[in-house]
Protein backbone atom coordinates (compact mmCIF):
# COMPACT_ATOMS: atom_id res chain seq x y z
CA UNK A 1 0.00 0.00 0.00
CA UNK A 2 2.79 2.40 0.89
CA UNK A 3 4.47 1.71 -2.46
CA UNK A 4 1.26 2.55 -4.29
CA UNK A 5 0.90 5.85 -2.40
CA UNK A 6 4.55 6.77 -3.07
CA UNK A 7 4.27 5.91 -6.78
CA UNK A 8 1.03 7.93 -7.01
CA UNK A 9 2.65 10.96 -5.37
CA UNK A 10 5.69 10.67 -7.64
CA UNK A 11 3.37 10.48 -10.63
CA UNK A 12 1.54 13.64 -9.63
CA UNK A 13 4.88 15.38 -8.98
CA UNK A 14 6.21 14.39 -12.41
CA UNK A 15 3.06 15.65 -14.09
CA UNK A 16 3.31 18.96 -12.18
CA UNK A 17 6.97 19.42 -13.20
CA UNK A 18 6.26 18.67 -16.87
CA UNK A 19 3.26 20.99 -16.82
CA UNK A 20 5.30 23.79 -15.23
CA UNK A 21 8.02 23.36 -17.85
CA UNK A 22 5.52 23.37 -20.69
CA UNK A 23 3.82 26.55 -19.45
CA UNK A 24 7.05 28.55 -18.98
CA UNK A 25 7.17 31.51 -21.34
CA UNK A 26 10.66 32.05 -22.67
CA UNK A 27 12.17 35.49 -22.08
CA UNK A 28 14.69 37.45 -24.15
CA UNK A 29 16.37 40.60 -22.80
CA UNK A 30 18.90 43.10 -24.11
CA UNK A 31 20.60 45.78 -22.07
CA UNK A 32 23.74 47.37 -20.72
CA UNK A 33 25.84 47.31 -17.53
CA UNK A 34 28.41 49.46 -15.78
CA UNK A 35 30.54 48.69 -12.74
CA UNK A 36 33.84 48.72 -10.88
CA UNK A 37 36.71 46.21 -11.01
CA UNK A 38 39.20 45.41 -8.25
CA UNK A 39 41.99 43.44 -9.92
CA UNK A 40 45.39 42.00 -9.12
CA UNK A 41 47.97 39.67 -10.69
CA UNK A 42 49.61 36.68 -8.99
CA UNK A 43 53.28 36.45 -9.93
CA UNK A 44 55.90 33.76 -9.44
CA UNK A 45 58.51 34.81 -8.36
CA UNK A 46 56.26 36.64 -5.93
CA UNK A 47 55.53 40.33 -6.37
CA UNK A 48 53.64 41.91 -3.48
CA UNK A 49 50.56 43.55 -4.98
CA UNK A 50 47.29 45.08 -3.90
CA UNK A 51 44.05 45.56 -5.77
CA UNK A 52 43.83 48.09 -8.58
CA UNK A 53 40.50 49.82 -9.10
CA UNK A 54 39.20 50.14 -12.65
CA UNK A 55 35.93 50.28 -14.55
CA UNK A 56 33.95 47.96 -16.76
CA UNK A 57 30.83 48.18 -18.86
CA UNK A 58 29.17 46.80 -21.93
CA UNK A 59 26.19 45.12 -23.57
CA UNK A 60 24.15 42.14 -22.35
CA UNK A 61 21.93 39.59 -24.10
CA UNK A 62 19.96 37.13 -21.96
CA UNK A 63 17.69 34.28 -23.05
CA UNK A 64 15.75 32.46 -20.32
CA UNK A 65 15.01 29.16 -22.04
CA UNK A 66 13.61 27.13 -19.12
CA UNK A 67 12.12 27.74 -15.70
CA UNK A 68 15.10 28.75 -13.48
CA UNK A 69 17.68 28.38 -16.29
CA UNK A 70 18.89 30.71 -19.03
CA UNK A 71 21.87 31.78 -21.09
CA UNK A 72 23.65 35.14 -20.97
CA UNK A 73 26.32 36.62 -23.23
CA UNK A 74 28.12 39.93 -22.71
CA UNK A 75 30.52 42.18 -24.58
CA UNK A 76 32.47 44.28 -22.06
CA UNK A 77 35.25 46.82 -21.92
CA UNK A 78 37.20 45.99 -18.76
CA UNK A 79 40.10 47.72 -16.97
CA UNK A 80 42.26 45.12 -15.18
CA UNK A 81 45.86 45.07 -13.92
CA UNK A 82 47.73 45.39 -10.64
CA UNK A 83 48.98 47.90 -8.09
CA UNK A 84 52.24 47.10 -6.30
CA UNK A 85 52.63 47.29 -2.53
CA UNK A 86 55.88 48.97 -1.42
CA UNK A 87 54.96 49.24 2.27
CA UNK A 88 57.73 46.81 3.27
CA UNK A 89 60.32 47.91 0.72
CA UNK A 90 63.39 50.12 1.16
CA UNK A 91 61.34 53.11 -0.04
CA UNK A 92 57.64 52.86 0.93
CA UNK A 93 56.90 56.03 -1.06
CA UNK A 94 57.44 54.25 -4.38
CA UNK A 95 54.37 53.70 -6.52
CA UNK A 96 53.83 51.46 -9.53
CA UNK A 97 50.60 50.28 -11.16
CA UNK A 98 49.74 48.79 -14.55
CA UNK A 99 46.29 49.15 -16.14
CA UNK A 100 45.45 46.62 -18.86
CA UNK A 101 42.36 47.32 -20.96
CA UNK A 102 40.49 44.34 -22.41
CA UNK A 103 37.56 43.63 -24.67
CA UNK A 104 35.89 40.63 -23.01
CA UNK A 105 33.18 38.15 -24.03
CA UNK A 106 31.68 36.05 -21.18
CA UNK A 107 29.37 33.11 -21.98
CA UNK A 108 27.30 32.41 -18.87
CA UNK A 109 24.71 30.01 -17.52
CA UNK A 110 22.05 32.10 -15.79
CA UNK A 111 20.38 30.33 -12.83
CA UNK A 112 17.50 32.24 -11.23
CA UNK A 113 14.85 31.75 -8.55
CA UNK A 114 12.26 33.91 -6.88
CA UNK A 115 9.01 35.64 -7.77
CA UNK A 116 7.78 37.63 -10.73
CA UNK A 117 9.05 40.96 -9.38
CA UNK A 118 12.19 40.10 -7.43
CA UNK A 119 14.67 37.33 -8.17
CA UNK A 120 18.04 36.09 -6.99
CA UNK A 121 20.43 34.66 -9.55
CA UNK A 122 23.85 33.15 -10.14
CA UNK A 123 25.85 33.58 -13.35
CA UNK A 124 28.61 31.05 -14.09
CA UNK A 125 30.74 30.33 -17.13
CA UNK A 126 33.87 30.91 -19.21
CA UNK A 127 35.07 34.14 -20.76
CA UNK A 128 37.59 35.18 -23.37
CA UNK A 129 39.26 38.54 -23.85
CA UNK A 130 41.69 40.48 -25.99
CA UNK A 131 43.99 43.22 -24.74
CA UNK A 132 43.38 46.60 -26.36
CA UNK A 133 46.00 48.71 -24.58
CA UNK A 134 48.05 49.10 -21.41
CA UNK A 135 49.47 51.98 -19.38
CA UNK A 136 51.54 52.51 -16.24
CA UNK A 137 51.54 54.99 -13.39
CA UNK A 138 54.75 55.18 -11.35
CA UNK A 139 57.26 57.43 -9.59
CA UNK A 140 60.25 55.07 -9.60
CA UNK A 141 61.82 56.67 -12.69
CA UNK A 142 64.44 53.99 -13.26
CA UNK A 143 65.67 53.76 -9.67
CA UNK A 144 67.29 50.44 -8.73
CA UNK A 145 65.36 48.44 -6.12
CA UNK A 146 67.37 45.54 -4.74
CA UNK A 147 64.90 44.08 -2.25
CA UNK A 148 62.08 43.06 -4.64
CA UNK A 149 61.29 41.74 -8.11
CA UNK A 150 61.12 44.56 -10.70
CA UNK A 151 61.48 42.78 -14.06
CA UNK A 152 57.76 43.31 -14.74
CA UNK A 153 58.25 47.09 -14.76
CA UNK A 154 60.02 46.96 -18.14
CA UNK A 155 57.99 44.12 -19.67
CA UNK A 156 55.00 44.80 -21.87
CA UNK A 157 52.16 42.28 -21.75
CA UNK A 158 53.22 39.39 -23.99
CA UNK A 159 49.96 37.45 -24.25
CA UNK A 160 47.15 39.65 -25.51
CA UNK A 161 44.58 36.85 -25.64
CA UNK A 162 43.06 36.04 -22.22
CA UNK A 163 40.70 33.32 -21.07
CA UNK A 164 39.30 32.12 -17.77
CA UNK A 165 36.27 31.44 -15.61
CA UNK A 166 33.89 33.85 -13.92
CA UNK A 167 30.76 33.81 -11.81
CA UNK A 168 28.88 35.28 -8.92
CA UNK A 169 25.50 36.06 -7.31
CA UNK A 170 23.09 38.86 -7.94
CA UNK A 171 19.66 40.33 -7.30
CA UNK A 172 17.24 41.71 -9.87
CA UNK A 173 14.08 43.79 -9.66
CA UNK A 174 11.53 43.70 -12.47
CA UNK A 175 9.56 46.89 -13.09
CA UNK A 176 7.26 48.29 -15.72
CA UNK A 177 10.14 50.11 -17.40
CA UNK A 178 12.62 47.22 -17.42
CA UNK A 179 14.82 44.97 -15.33
CA UNK A 180 17.38 46.37 -12.86
CA UNK A 181 20.05 44.13 -11.32
CA UNK A 182 23.02 44.33 -8.96
CA UNK A 183 25.69 41.64 -9.36
CA UNK A 184 28.99 40.65 -7.79
CA UNK A 185 31.42 38.60 -9.85
CA UNK A 186 34.79 36.91 -9.45
CA UNK A 187 36.97 36.20 -12.49
CA UNK A 188 40.01 33.93 -12.52
CA UNK A 189 42.38 33.83 -15.48
CA UNK A 190 43.48 30.40 -16.67
CA UNK A 191 46.25 31.94 -18.77
CA UNK A 192 49.18 34.25 -18.03
CA UNK A 193 50.00 37.76 -19.23
CA UNK A 194 53.68 36.85 -19.70
CA UNK A 195 55.38 33.84 -21.25
CA UNK A 196 55.50 30.87 -18.86
CA UNK A 197 58.05 28.56 -20.48
CA UNK A 198 61.15 27.36 -18.63
CA UNK A 199 63.31 30.06 -20.17
CA UNK A 200 60.85 32.86 -19.24
CA UNK A 201 61.25 34.87 -16.05
CA UNK A 202 57.67 34.50 -14.74
CA UNK A 203 56.29 30.92 -14.71
CA UNK A 204 53.06 32.40 -13.37
CA UNK A 205 51.40 35.77 -14.02
CA UNK A 206 47.64 35.22 -13.82
CA UNK A 207 45.03 37.81 -12.96
CA UNK A 208 42.04 37.79 -10.63
CA UNK A 209 39.23 40.34 -10.75
CA UNK A 210 36.41 41.17 -8.34
CA UNK A 211 33.60 43.15 -9.96
CA UNK A 212 30.45 44.89 -8.78
CA UNK A 213 28.07 46.08 -11.49
CA UNK A 214 24.62 47.49 -12.14
CA UNK A 215 22.64 46.38 -15.18
CA UNK A 216 19.52 47.55 -16.97
CA UNK A 217 17.68 45.36 -19.46
CA UNK A 218 14.46 45.53 -21.44
CA UNK A 219 12.45 42.52 -22.67
CA UNK A 220 12.05 41.90 -26.39
CA UNK A 221 9.61 39.03 -25.71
Amino acid sequence: MKKIIILTLLGFLSISIVKAQNTFNQEFFVGASFGTNFSSVSFAPKVKTKQLMGYMGGAIVRWNTENHIGLQAELNYSQNGWDEDFSESSNPNYKYSRTINYLELPFLTHIFFGGKKARFFINLGPKIGYMLSESTSQNINGAEISDRVTEQHNMAVEKKFAWGLCGGPGFELRTGIGLFSLEGRYSYALGDIYGSRKEDYFPKSSSQVLSVKLSYMIPLF
